[in-house]
């Protein structure tokens, strides 16, 4: 069987950061690295859950809300996807970072945050997203890799 395309990644030397993962057509996967991978630095399911819930709704309320396909956690706990279709990557990662900053001045409660809404809704907390998002966003601020190639061994 094949192995699929994030098995072949070398997660010793993979830190946080974004990169593009894979190009299927005109969709291209993000991956939005916020941890170093086997570290044991690893998201809360309540700051992945809450993340999840603030960065899919204001990137879906974005100049890119149409070219958006999906946004959601890693299972491994260490970032994120992001599937964006016809959208050059520099322009999704300054709007990756906009939507950083909407968070982290977010003062309303969690987007989706009731029992109609989602189901685990108390397991939602903007103090953790904003934590979270703010760790992230000092990466990328930080970030010269405009190429957004995986580490090299």
């Amino acid at each position: 069987m094949e192995r699929i395309k994030s098995f072949t990644i070398d997660h010793n030397v993979l830190t946080p950061g974004f990169y593009i993962s894979r190009e299927d057509g005109n969709v291209i996967t993000y991956d939005l690295r916020t941890r170093k991978p086997n570290n044991g630095d690893y998201m809360s399911n309540e700051a992945m859950h809450s993340v999840e819930h603030m960065f899919a709704t204001y990137i879906r309320n974005s100049k890119i809300a149409d070219q958006v396909v999906y946004f959601g956690p890693m299972g491994c706990q260490t970032g994120f996807y992001l599937l964006v279709k016809d959208v050059p990557a520099v322009e999704v990662f300054e709007i990756t970072k906009e939507v950083l900053k909407q968070i982290l001045s977010h003062e309303e409660p969690v987007f989706g945050a009731s029992a109609i809404e989602c189901g685990h809704y108390e397991n939602l907390s903007l103090e953790e997203a904003k934590k979270e998002c703010e760790k992230y966003l000092a990466v990328l601020e930080n970030w010269d890799n405009l190429n957004f190639t995986y580490p090299e061994e």
